[in-house]
């Protein structure tokens, strides 16, 4: 049994295609190394949003759900394939959120760049949605934020926002602010977007080995 029945997770995912995936990690690895730094993250994401049964959880995958990683993963998972729509990442972000809570009361969102979740940090903001926050957000260590939750469409927070920056979660929690929204604020996260990311990574998670 579903411990969230009416709740979904929603994880964005980039077919694991060398050149077009973690290419802040060039030079110091090639672009095959960093395809597959970016498969085990989305492996090791999947991992731990299964480790017990939650909720329904979707796949959100770019540029399309025919890739065989994603294949892969929907016969190792009991979820759903989805493919993200154009435009940049708010509007994309948007327009699978607001899908989502046509079919669900609560919808939590995230990416698989950010190694430092644990179970509990999902269970912790469905939690938070099911009793009443209209917002949930995990903020990093970078300025942006790794997930987001909410439990009605909220366009406001997508739109005018300087994505990729060291401005996004100040301008988030400023329309929050902005629409009197009840908030909930996950512990602070920690993303690989750098070498020095994935060396610390590798000191996090002794279990994987280093593809170098």
């Amino acid at each position: 049994m579903l411990q969230f029945s009416e709740a979904v997770i929603q994880v964005f995912c980039k077919a694991p295609q060398p050149g077009k995936v973690k290419t802040r990690l060039l030079p110091e690895l090639n672009e095959f190394q960093a395809a597959k730094i970016h498969q085990q993250l989305a492996e090791l994401t999947l991992a731990k949003i299964f480790q017990s049964e939650l909720c329904d959880v979707q796949l959100w995958c770019t540029p399309d759900a025919i890739h065989e990683f994603f294949a892969e993963c929907q016969n190792r998972y009991s979820l759903t394939l989805k493919t993200q729509s154009p435009g940049d990442l708010g509007f994309r972000m948007n327009h699978a959120l607001t899908k989502g809570l046509q079919n669900y009361r609560q919808v939590v969102l995230i990416g698989t760049d950010c190694p430092s979740f644990v179970h509990s940090d999902f269970v912790t903001a469905l939690s938070a949605l099911k009793h009443g926050n209209d917002v949930v957000l995990a903020p990093t260590e970078d300025g942006g934020y790794s997930l987001i939750g909410l439990s009605a469409p909220v366009p406001e927070l997508f739109s005018d926002i300087n994505w990729g920056t060291s401005e996004v979660l100040a301008a988030t929690k400023s329309k929050i602010i902005k629409q009197k929204l009840d908030y909930y604020e996950l512990p602070l996260q920690w993303d690989i977007d750098y070498y020095e990311d994935y060396l610390r990574f590798l000191k996090t998670e002794k279990n994987l080995s280093a593809v170098l």
